[in-house]
């Protein structure tokens, strides 16, 4: 087969999952069709580098922020009793690192119990916060990036927040491993292991239990550190697999560790230090790896050749008329308003590019938000009073108003060029049918 062959397979494929006008509609080919369109995204985010460095930034914010976050979530434990049971989790963390990694456990948790909050004072204490803050906040910011959301969270609720998740999330954690143990050694249970396969499914169960609170932290971090609304069963599935690819990342990494002795023979004892950042980096992978699953399974219509899309006229003249068709028709019928995360799904492209246009027909008065949770789109005058030259005008219009540092050169007859059809309104459009519609 000759190179240019293998070029031309590979572009068909590519155009079959990027551009393909007749997706497949039947299981398991509609499963399938999703699962190479999320792979190949996957693909393009590690082969562009971002996801890399996110997770090295994040990797130094790490070795600065473990102790105090381990100091911060440990306080309330330990006050109530219960930090003995989030233990293991920690040394679970450091167990593919081997026997170094235990002995890095004792160590941490050491600085741990010396770090007496209470007696830090003001000045101490707003540090030890603001350094806990400071990592949550990077790892949001990571987290914001891959779904593309442009703002963060407010600086109140970024206190209210993460405060409440460094201090609580502990808990609930070590509150469910109370309780499982409870369940498992109640009397009932104990009877109900002497009887298969009851017995055989009980103790699966409970050996699964790590990995179980493992996937359930994912999922609650794939949910909650976005600033945005994450629906509930893809982010379970990006918890899933990234919590299937962190066991299996940490049976490699051991089997890594085990044969790596001449990392110990040529960097001594910073051997330990060199194979802490590799595992951390690989968490941090791992982490943002499985977010950005849960993103395009829920955005499907962000999955394109390139990260970041370059918006083209021809695109934002379309986008707005087609969105603009879309609200005005339901309208025009007397029909509820289509909600605007909706509109962005049934158009399958990339979310940011919707809503800049949206953005822009809403600030020029075209559409408005409506509804009770202000997430319905509908027409900002009447149908009559919307031409088709408006839509297409807003949708060039330069917000930032760089063209009009350009040199004054161009005729007028070529800069104020007529739109075609422009004077048509929106319900003289409607009236004349779908076939109207401008392609």
């Amino acid at each position: 087969m000759t190179t240019t062959s293998i070029k031309q397979r590979l572009q068909a494929a590519e155009n079959w999952i990027l551009a393909n006008p007749n997706p497949p509609e039947s299981r398991p080919w509609t499963w399938l069709y999703r699962v190479g369109r999320v792979t190949y995204a996957l693909v393009r985010d590690l082969l562009s580098g971002n996801l890399a460095l996110h997770a090295m930034s994040l990797v130094y914010t790490t070795l600065l922020s473990i102790v105090p976050l381990l100091a911060l979530s440990f306080s309330v434990l330990k006050a109530m009793g219960v930090h003995e049971k989030l233990e293991p989790l920690l040394f679970q963390f450091f167990e593919p690192m081997g026997v170094q990694g235990v002995e890095l456990g004792e160590r941490i948790l050491g600085f741990v119990d010396n770090m007496k909050v209470g007696v830090l004072g003001s000045v101490g204490l707003a540090l030890l916060v603001y350094t806990v803050i400071s990592l949550v906040q990077k790892i949001e910011r990571s987290f914001n990036v891959i779904w593309r959301v442009p703002q963060m969270r407010s600086m109140a609720q970024r206190f209210s927040n993460y405060l409440s998740v460094i201090m609580v999330g502990p808990l609930l954690m070590a509150a469910a491993i109370g309780l499982t143990a409870t369940i498992l050694s109640s009397s009932f249970v104990v009877k109900l292991m002497e009887i298969e396969p009851f017995g055989s499914a009980i103790v699966t169960v409970s050996r699964l239990m790590p990995f179980f609170l493992v996937v359930g932290a994912f999922t609650f971090v794939y949910i909650f550190m976005p600033n945005t609304r994450v629906k509930l069963h893809y982010a379970l599935i990006g918890g899933l697999i990234a919590g299937i690819t962190w066991q299996a990342a940490g049976f490699l990494f051991a089997s890594f560790v085990a044969g790596s002795a001449q990392y110990a023979a040529i960097y001594s004892s910073f051997a330990i230090g060199i194979i802490l950042l590799i595992w951390v980096y690989v968490n941090w992978m791992i982490l943002l790896l499985g977010a950005s699953i849960t993103y395009y399974l829920q955005n499907p219509g962000a999955i394109s050749k390139h990260a970041k899309v370059q918006v083209s006229p021809e695109l934002q003249e379309h986008v707005s008329l087609v969105l603009m068709w879309l609200v005005a028709k339901p309208f025009s019928k007397g029909q509820p308003a289509p909600q605007q995360e909706a509109l962005e799904a049934q158009l399958r492209i990339p979310a940011e590019i919707t809503r800049a246009a949206s953005d822009k027909l809403i600030k020029a008065g075209l559409l408005i938000l409506a509804g009770e949770r202000g997430d319905l789109l509908v027409p900002g005058r009447s149908l009559d009073t919307i031409t088709i030259q408006d839509i297409l005008q807003t949708s060039r219009r330069d917000d930032e108003r760089i063209v009009t540092r350009l040199p004054r050169v161009l005729p007028d007859f070529v800069v104020e060029r007529p739109v075609p059809h422009g004077e048509l309104t929106l319900a003289q459009v409607l009236e004349n049918g779908e076939e109207a519609v401008v392609d």
